[in-house]
C-alpha cells in the first residue's frame, strides 16, 4: 500500500577517519582488535534465518599470523547450496512485493550501524582476516560499504522516477520488477566492500540471494550478515553459504529458477560460468543476467612531460597499497627515457622505505598477501625473473613464510615489453616497468593496448595537455577506468563507477545506476481511458 511519496536527498560519500595518535577511532578500533583476537567465533552458514553447523569446520588464521586462530568456519556442500535456493525462493514473494520503503530502510539502517557501532569490527574483521592496514580497511570495509548502501537506494529511487510520456487520452507507467527467480552472487577476498554490495544491490531491487564468499573473506562476511539481520533483512532474502566453486555452480546453474549471477573474481572462473549458463539456457524460466567484475593488468603509461615525482607515488601507492591485490592495482608501466633515472631512484628509494608486517602496528604500509596459494605463485614469478637474463629486479623480491605471507614490493625492469610478467595478472606487490625511448610515445601506446586482454584500469600520467587529450583517446578501449595523473586504484562510490570491458568483466559499473538496472525487469503498462468500440479506421470510409 503506498501511502505517500518518499524522497531521498542524494548522499554524500563517508568521511574517512584518520586513525590519528590520540583519535578517538584510533583507541577503539585498537580496542576491538584486541577483542577479536582474544575471541574464537564459530561461523555458521545462514540459510532462512537459521544458523547451519555441520561440524565440518576450516580455520581462519590471519594471512599475517598465521599460528594464530580466529575461530572457525562450517563448511557445507551441494545441499546447503540447494536449501539457500529453496529458502530464496521461499522469501521471494513477500520480499518482491513489499514496499520500496521497506526494502530500503533495512540498508539504510544497515549503513548506518556500520558508520557508528560496528565500525571498529567490520574494520577489524577485514584486517585481521584479509590482512588490510588501517587505512586500506577503512576505504574499503566501512566507507565503500556505507557509500554502496546509501547511493544504491538512492539510485534505484531515481530508477523509479524514470517513466514514459503519455499521449492524450492515454497513460503510460513503468514497472521495475526483480528478476523472476534468485540471483547468485560471488564474493572474492579482497574487498569487504564487494562482499557487501554484490548480494545487497540485488537485493535491494527486490530478488532473492544466495550469497557464497570466498573462504578466505569468511570473516568479514560473517560481520555483514549480522548487521544485515540487525537491519531487520527477512529471513531468506540474502543467504550465505560456504560451499566449493564447483557445488554452488552445480546447484545453482542446474536450477530452473536462477535469474542471474553478480560476480567478482577471475576471468576463468567467470568464462566457464559463462559457457555453462550458456548451454543450459533452455531450462531457465528467463535469460539469466550475467554481470561479472573479473581480472586486469593495470597500467600506468608515462609522458616525457611527466612530473617524476607525481610519477613515483602514483606507482608506489598503485601498485603496493594492500599488497597489489586490487583489481585495479598499478601492475605494469611505460617509462620514457628521459624520465627513466630518476623514476628508478624513487622507486628504489619508495620501496626501501616501505614497513612491513602485522596490521596492529599502525606504522606498517605493507602487509601479507591472503594465502599460501597466492603466496607460491607470486613468488614463482619473482623467481622466473631472478633467472631470466633480460630481466633485472631493481628492488625488493624476498619472500617469508616463516610468520606469514610476506612478500616484499618488487620491482622489475624489463627490456622486452612482452615479459610474462608485463602480460598476466600476479595480483601482487610485483610491478614491472619498461623503459621506452621518449620519442616513440605513439607507439608505446599501441604497444600498450595489444599487450594485455584486459581492460580494466589505466593512467596517464603528463603534464602536456596534448600528450593527455591523446592518450585519452587512443587508450579508449583499455580501460573501463582512465586517470589523469592520479594512480589506477582508489575509484569512490558515486564518484567513478567502477567496472572494465574486453576480458575485465562486463562493465556494468558497480556504484552507479548501471549496474543496478541488470537486476530490473520493467514491465510497459498502458492505459486507455476512452478504448474504440469499432474497428474501423477513417481512412477506410469512402469519400
Amino acid at each position: 500500500m503506498n501511502l505517500g511519496s518518499f524522497p531521498l536527498e542524494r548522499p554524500v560519500n563517508e568521511p574517512v577517519l584518520s586513525y590519528a595518535p590520540g583519535s578517538p577511532e584510533r583507541k577503539r578500533l585498537k580496542e576491538v582488535l584486541a577483542e577479536l583476537k582474544a575471541g574464537h567465533v564459530d561461523v555458521p552458514m545462514y540459510i532462512g534465518g537459521r544458523e547451519v553447523r555441520t561440524g565440518r569446520t576450516v580455520e581462519m588464521r590471519p594471512p599475517h599470523e598465521t599460528s594464530h586462530v580466529l575461530g572457525r568456519f562450517h563448511m557445507g556442500d551441494g545441499s546447503h547450496v540447494r536449501e539457500a535456493i529453496e529458502a530464496a525462493l521461499k522469501a521471494r514473494n513477500a520480499w518482491s512485493s513489499a514496499t520500496w520503503e521497506t526494502r530500503a530502510q533495512v540498508f539504510l539502517k544497515a549503513a548506518d550501524l556500520i558508520a557508528g557501532k560496528y565500525r571498529p569490527y567490520l574494520n577489524g574483521c577485514t584486517m585481521l582476516g584479509q590482512s588490510k592496514n588501517v587505512f586500506q580497511a577503512e576505504i574499503d570495509s566501512a566507507c565503500e560499504t556505507i557509500d554502496f548502501l546509501r547511493f544504491n537506494v538512492y539510485f534505484l529511487s531515481e530508477i523509479y522516477r524514470q517513466q514514459p510520456i503519455s499521449a492524450p487520452g492515454v497513460h503510460n507507467r513503468m514497472e521495475y520488477r526483480p528478476l523472476e527467480g534468485f540471483v547468485l552472487a560471488v564474493t572474492p577476498f579482497n574487498f569487504t566492500a564487494i562482499g557487501a554490495n554484490l548480494p545487497t544491490s540485488a537485493a535491494l531491487c527486490g530478488n532473492v540471494v544466495v550469497w557464497k564468499c570466498a573462504n578466505t573473506q569468511v570473516y568479514s562476511a560473517q560481520m555483514v550478515m549480522r548487521i544485515l539481520q540487525e537491519a531487520g533483512l527477512p529471513e531468506g532474502v540474502i543467504n550465505l553459504v560456504y560451499a566449493s566453486g564447483p557445488e554452488v555452480g552445480e546447484a545453482c546453474f542446474s536450477h530452473p529458477e536462477f535469474a542471474g549471477v553478480h560476480f567478482t573474481g577471475s576471468t576463468e572462473v567467470f568464462n566457464g560460468m559463462w559457457k555453462t549458463i550458456g548451454t543450459q539456457t533452455g531450462m531457465y524460466r528467463s535469460y539469466p543476467r550475467i554481470v561479472g567484475e573479473t581480472g586486469g593488468k593495470d597500467f600506468v603509461m608515462v609522458h616525457e612531460s611527466a612530473d617524476p615525482d607525481v610519477v613515483v607515488t602514483a606507482l608506489l601507492r598503485g601498485a603496493f597499497e594492500y599488497q597489489g591485490q586490487k583489481c585495479s592495482a598499478a601492475s605494469r608501466a611505460y617509462i620514457p627515457s628521459n624520465l627513466a633515472d630518476r623514476v628508478r631512484n624513487g622507486l628504489v628509494e619508495g620501496v626501501s622505505s616501505l614497513r612491513m608486517g602485522t596490521v596492529e602496528d599502525f606504522t606498517n604500509f605493507i602487509n601479507a598477501v591472503i594465502d599460501r596459494k597466492s603466496f607460491e605463485r607470486i613468488r614463482a614469478y619473482i623467481e622466473a625473473a631472478r633467472k631470466d637474463e633480460g630481466v633485472e629486479i631493481l628492488v625488493g623480491g624476498e619472500c617469508n613464510d616463516t610468520r606469514g605471507y610476506f612478500i616484499q614490493p618488487t620491482v622489475i625492469e624489463v627490456g622486452d615489453p612482452g615479459y610474462v610478467t608485463m602480460c598476466e595478472e600476479i595480483f601482487g606487490p610485483v610491478l614491472t616497468i619498461h623503459v621506452y625511448e621518449a620519442s616513440a610515445f605513439e607507439e608505446t601506446m599501441d604497444l600498450l593496448d595489444r599487450t594485455s586482454p584486459y581492460a580494466l584500469t589505466g593512467s596517464i600520467i603528463a603534464r602536456d595537455r596534448v600528450a593527455i587529450e591523446r592518450a585519452t583517446d587512443r587508450l579508449r578501449q583499455s580501460a573501463g577506468n582512465f586517470y589523469i595523473n592520479d594512480k589506477p586504484t582508489g575509484a569512490v562510490v558515486g564518484q567513478q563507477p567502477f567496472g572494465g570491458a574486453r576480458a575485465s568483466g562486463t562493465n556494468d559499473k558497480a556504484g552507479s545506476m548501471l549496474n543496478l538496472f541488470r537486476w530490473l525487469s520493467p514491465r510497459t503498462i498502458k492505459e486507455t481511458y476512452q478504448p474504440p468500440t469499432d474497428y474501423r479506421y477513417p481512412f477506410m470510409q469512402e469519400p
